[in-house]
């Protein structure tokens, strides 16, 4: 989903799609008719993901405007795009050379600057007062924004109706713990959002009910390191090993899905590990983890 929203003098857009042949067409179709005989303002981007941002720098340079972006997400996705043009480190897994520098492929150019979005800003659009809300978790620093007046959340990923945002460690950040940053982003939307507002989300339908979505989502999760603790409490396991503890369908290697997956796990193991229930062990470049009892690989 993406959205318009009234500027006054124009219309601002939040989110942008995906940068494909079939997006562009789209969105010169679309810019031919109503309601954008009214001009874009200004471009906001929820965060770095290419089904967020693929298409900003062609818009802000089509319509000759800024885009809007809290400065991580904006810095993150232009060392991202830099870093993925590489050649593949791992030259014997074709799958992964296919897929490497994907990320950057998905993305037009990103503007050379920026109207950077920080936590409790207070934005005037047209007759509404939006304030920018942080989260963390899903991406580095994820903007939602809230107009108290109208009772709206463009929550983007950070809270969506159907499924969870999907949480992960990357490679540029091995060691980071970004469930605990989600978990905590949730419990600040419960205590300072009211329950009463319509959620506009990047994917599906918006919705009512957020403080019942964000407490399903949190004893999900905690229903999810239930399946992980006892997982390994039988005998070591790889990342690879223990999807089948987290997720409800089978993932290997030619799935679609497998780098997300790999990046979820990392991301609950990394929450288990941070909170001192559960031990890593390196043998031969292979990382085990077992809990407290079971410390090396069988």
């Amino acid at each position: 989903n993406v959205w318009l929203l009234d500027d006054g003098e124009g219309l601002a857009l939040v989110d942008t799609g995906l940068r494909t042949e079939e997006v562009v067409e789209l969105w010169t179709t679309l810019l031919s008719a109503p309601p954008f005989n009214r001009k874009l303002t200004r471009i906001f981007v929820t965060h770095m993901h290419p089904d967020h941002v693929g298409m900003a720098g062609w818009l802000t340079r089509r319509f000759g405007v800024k885009l809007w972006m809290s400065r991580l997400e904006y810095l993150s996705c232009r060392a991202m795009v830099a870093d993925m043009n590489r050649e593949a480190p791992q030259d014997a897994l074709e799958k992964y050379r296919a897929r490497f520098g994907g990320f950057g492929k998905m993305i037009y150019t990103l503007p050379d600057s920026f109207v950077r979005l920080s936590h409790g800003q207070t934005i005037a659009m047209g007759e509404n007062q939006w304030q920018v809300i942080i989260g963390r978790g899903h991406s580095p620093e994820h903007a939602c924004l809230y107009c108290p007046e109208q009772k709206l959340l463009i929550s983007g990923d950070q809270v969506l109706p159907k499924i969870s945002s999907n949480v992960s460690v990357h490679p540029l950040e091995p060691g980071a713990n970004p469930m605990a940053d989600w978990l905590a982003s949730l419990d600040w939307l419960e205590q300072n959002v009211p329950d009463d507002v319509l959620v506009m989300p990047a994917h599906d339908d918006c919705f009512y009910g957020l403080h019942a979505r964000l407490r399903h989502l949190r004893e999900s999760q905690h229903k999810s390191f239930a399946r992980l603790r006892e997982a390994l409490s039988h005998e070591p396991k790889r990342v690879v090993d223990v999807f089948s503890a987290l997720f409800s369908r089978p993932i290997d290697a030619n799935s679609s899905n497998y780098h997300l997956a790999t990046g979820e796990a990392l991301a609950c193991l990394n929450y288990l590990l941070e909170r001192g229930e559960i031990r890593k062990t390196v043998t031969d470049g292979v990382a085990w983890y077992s809990n407290l009892a079971d410390t090396a690989p069988h």
